[in-house]
C-alpha cells in the first residue's frame, strides 16, 4: 500500500494505491460509516503505527471495484506525498561517482544544506525555470520520511524511526548554487523539490540502501545507479542529523543523488534544463515522479 496526496475542493486530500487501484480515502471512509480514520497525510505519519493499521484495514475492506471511490491518476492534481515537513534535510555529495564525476573529494562527514517549504511540489506538476539561472539541473533522490521524534539516534536503531520512503528530485540552479558557500539560494526557489508520486511505509522497503535510481530527459535515460553506491548510509545520515537537531515526525532527508548531472558532463556537453523538457526520476518500489518544465514569463 502506498500513500499519495491530490487536490480536491480547494484542500489536499489523502489517496491509498492499492494493487494498481488509486483510491480517495475521504469517500472511503465516508462508504464504511463506521471505521474512523485519517484524511491527512501528516496525520497518519504523526499516528504512527496505529493509524497506518486502522487505513491498512479500511482499505482491505473496501470494495475495489467500486469505481466511485476511485481516482484517476491522469486527471487528479497531484501534491507532494510529505505536505507540511517541519524540515526539508538535503544530502550533498553522497554518492562515490558523483563525487568522482565532479572531482570532488570524498566527504568525512555529511554534507548537509535545507530547503524550504515553498520547493515542494507533486507528480505531473510544471516547475518553472526562474529567469536567474541559465543552468537548471536534475537530481533524482531517495527520499527518508521520518515517522516519530529523536534526537541523538544511535545508527542502530535509526531505520525505527523512518515512517517511509519516497521519489525526491533536489532540482538545482547550478550557477547560482556555485555563486557562494552556501548552496540554498540556487536550492530552494519555487518547487524545487518534487516529492512523489507516492509516500511508501517502511515495512514495503526491506532495504534502503540497495534501491536502483533513474532519471529520464525526455525519454533518454541520464541516471541509472543504486542507493548502494551512497557514501553515507541511511542509518548514518539519520543518527548523524539527529546529533545536531530533533527530528520530528514528517520531516524530509533527501539524502543525495547519483553520478549522471547535467553538471557532471564535459562542459561543451552540459545542455541544462529547457522549456518544454519532461523529467521523470525514479526510486525502486516508489514510483516514478515526472514533471515538465517552463519558462519564467
Amino acid at each position: 500500500m502506498k500513500l499519495f496526496t491530490f487536490y480536491k475542493n480547494d484542500g489536499i486530500c489523502l489517496g491509498v494505491e492499492k494493487e494498481g487501484v488509486l483510491f480517495d480515502v475521504e469517500k472511503v471512509q465516508q462508504q464504511s460509516c463506521n471505521e474512523k480514520v485519517q484524511t491527512n497525510v501528516m496525520d497518519i505519519i504523526y499516528g504512527g503505527n496505529e493509524a497506518l493499521k486502522k487505513l491498512t484495514t479500511l482499505v482491505d475492506k473496501t470494495d475495489h471495484t467500486d469505481e466511485s471511490l476511485h481516482v484517476q491518476e491522469d486527471t487528479i492534481s497531484w501534491g507532494p506525498a510529505v505536505t507540511s515537513p517541519s524540515k526539508i534535510i538535503c544530502v550533498g555529495l553522497n554518492y562515490k561517482k558523483h563525487a568522482d564525476e565532479t572531482k570532488s573529494p570524498y566527504p568525512e562527514v555529511p554534507i548537509l544544506f535545507n530547503k524550504f517549504s515553498n520547493a515542494l511540489t507533486g507528480h505531473r506538476t510544471e516547475i518553472t525555470i526562474p529567469k536567474t539561472t541559465k543552468r537548471l539541473d536534475y537530481e533524482v533522490e531517495l527520499g527518508i520520511v521520518i515517522g516519530k521524534r529523536g534526537k541523538y539516534i544511535k545508527e542502530e536503531a535509526a531505520l525505527d524511526y523512518v515512517f517511509g520512503y519516497c521519489t525526491t528530485n533536489d532540482i538545482s540552479a547550478r550557477d547560482i548554487q556555485k555563486r557562494t558557500s552556501q548552496w540554498m539560494t540556487g536550492k530552494t526557489n519555487d518547487g524545487f523539490a518534487p516529492v512523489g508520486p507516492y509516500l511508501v511505509p517502511k515495512e514495503y522497503v526491506p532495504n534502503p540502501n540497495n534501491l536502483q535510481l533513474t532519471t529520464t530527459l525526455n525519454g533518454e535515460v541520464r541516471q541509472d545507479s543504486n542507493t548502494a553506491d551512497m557514501i553515507f548510509s541511511c542509518e548514518q545520515l539519520i543518527s548523524y542529523i539527529s546529533s545536531y537537531m530533533t527530528l520530528f515526525p514528517g520531516d524530509l532527508i533527501m539524502t543525495g543523488t547519483p553520478e549522471g548531472v547535467i553538471l557532471g558532463l564535459p562542459k561543451e556537453e552540459r545542455v541544462y534544463l529547457q522549456d518544454g523538457d519532461e523529467l521523470t526520476v525514479e526510486v525502486e518500489m516508489l514510483g516514478a515522479l515526472t514533471n515538465t518544465f517552463v519558462s519564467e514569463s
